[in-house]
């Protein structure tokens, strides 16, 4: 391993980031042609987008919860090595069964995410890790942005194993940075490794998002999708009254019921629905038939690079995103997010009539997106222990993985519920759209809502600090217009490594 500078530091895992997030829309524009080309079932070939998404959800709390444990470097390097496995695997696959467990193998590395939004938080000084740990955290979607154009072009010149390929080589290129650029972190947690806490999470989250992926190819109402619900709710008390009686448990629930922590996870689930139905459904209604009302009949490719900005967007918003945390609290820097995701759905839900209209208002969506992507882990890890924030943060990430999978399976039977005839094809009709983001809408709006508790919150605990104790702890506090600047009697000065130089309260 070579000494880095914290900015090669933050390219590194940032890079390996955005690998991750491409590995969940890889194939979703390949999904009406995979059935041709690999002579499957419609229904068969959804399970590489379930797949994906199942692993990625158990993967993020358990691998983080390991990192914690045993050195966040050594476990990157292991999940990027899965990456790289599954991306090489699905390469050289040419039937069903392989490409199924490439797919798998490729969604285990979503917990890239928590551990790296950690190793900045240890390794980096306090002027350098808000920053940091905002791109770190937007990569999630910056990542989704760029690969569904990707995905959607790439394809079409060279063949869908192309994809694969270049999976492979940003796997590759991801684990070398890795290697050779991350630092271990010196912060690990005691205890053992709960065995039975990682089971038990992984079987109630399945049993969660199958049905909500698989739903309406099984019926809403089957026995099969009732009772897989039945199954999370009773396993997810089981594993709950678990955790609480557990010395080292994998996701510390008295932390996860904290207010800051609680309200956050629940804004990610909402946030989750308001950023991927754009996601989702904008190259949809770009390639519309102009018969339909609201399509601009454009090609796949034209589709792919009108949605290039978004990612761009992304990449600028990010670290802009730890400057309004840093000077206002990153509550309000998620509110301000939330506010952005619930105003553009309700625009597209009006169905704007011009294309270059349409960029414009996902590009701000995307800005939303990635305000509110980078002020959440900054929220976590305010009120986490230090050696707990990787399992905190994979906790946070399964909450977005919840909310977009139910967004998908959502607006996928919204679509075929309501439809048209235009040029002879059965096509969403505009209700469906409206309909679509308008809930988005909704969402997003409660999560502005949720956004504004956190903010009160944050409020209610710099105004109880006694002003000595501020001047004490910051001297560039020097009167009562500077309290806002200050997270709170949850926080205390600690040194380099810490979030936006605090540590957390124990």
């Amino acid at each position: 391993m070579s000494a880095a500078t914290p900015r090669v530091l933050v390219v590194a895992l940032c890079v390996g980031g955005i690998t991750v997030a491409l590995m969940h829309t890889l194939v979703v524009p390949l999904l009406p042609v995979f059935p041709e080309l690999l002579g499957v079932s419609r229904a068969q070939v959804s399970w590489l987008v379930t797949a994906t998404m199942l692993a990625g959800v158990v993967g993020a709390p358990v691998f983080g919860r390991l990192g914690d444990l045993f050195g966040k470097r050594r476990i990157l390097l292991l999940v990027l090595g899965i990456m790289l496995a599954g991306s090489v695997l699905g390469a050289v696959s040419w039937s069903y069964g392989p490409l199924l467990v490439a797919r798998a193998l490729q969604g285990a590395a979503f917990g890239v995410i928590p551990l790296g939004i950690s190793l900045l938080k240890d390794a980096l000084p306090a002027d350098r890790a808000g920053s940091a740990v905002a791109l770190m955290s937007s990569t999630l979607g910056i990542g989704g942005a760029i690969g569904l154009p990707v995905a959607g072009v790439l394809p079409q010149y060279t063949g869908w194993h192309a994809l694969f390929w270049l999976a492979s080589a940003m796997s590759a290129a991801s684990l070398l940075l890795a290697w050779r650029f991350v630092p271990e972190s010196p912060v690990r947690a005691g205890g053992r490794f709960d065995v039975p806490g990682a089971v038990g999470l992984s079987a109630a989250l399945i049993c969660l998002l199958l049905p909500v992926s698989q739903g309406s190819e099984w019926g809403w109402t089957s026995p099969r999708t009732l009772g897989l619900f039945a199954a999370s709710v009773v396993i997810f008390l089981g594993w709950g009254a678990y955790q609480l009686r557990v010395d080292a448990p994998l996701v510390n629930l008295r932390t996860s019921a904290r207010p800051m922590v609680l309200l956050t996870n629940l804004a990610a689930i909402l946030v989750g629905v308001g950023m991927f139905t754009s996601f989702v459904l904008i190259g949809q209604v770009m390639q519309a038939p102009v018969a339909t009302g609201y399509g601009f009949g454009t090609s796949l490719a034209v589709a792919g690079i009108a949605q290039a900005p978004t990612g761009i967007s992304m990449l600028i918003f990010a670290p802009l995103s730890a400057r309004l945390s840093n000077a206002h609290g990153a509550q309000l820097t998620l509110l301000v997010g939330c506010v952005l995701l619930a105003a553009t759905n309700l625009v597209q839900a009006m169905l704007p009539g011009s294309l270059l209209l349409v960029v414009m208002i996902i590009t701000v969506a995307a800005a939303g997106t990635a305000l509110t992507y980078a002020a959440m882990p900054t929220v976590i890890m305010e009120e986490a222990p230090p050696t707990e924030t990787s399992a905190a943060n994979g906790l946070n990430t399964v909450m977005r993985t919840i909310g977009t999978s139910t967004c998908s399976a959502a607006m996928g039977a919204i679509l075929v519920t309501f439809t048209m005839t235009a040029d002879g094809q059965v096509l969403p009709a505009p209700a469906a759209y409206q309909l679509a983001f308008g809930i988005a809408a909704g969402c997003s709006a409660v999560a502005a809502v949720l956004a504004c508790f956190l903010v009160a919150l944050r409020r209610r605990r710099t105004a109880a600090i006694p002003l000595p104790e501020l001047v004490a702890e910051n001297p560039q506090v020097t009167g009562p217009a500077d309290r806002t600047r200050n997270p709170g009697p949850a926080a205390t000065r600690s040194g380099p490594g810490s979030c936006g130089g605090y540590r957390s309260r124990p």
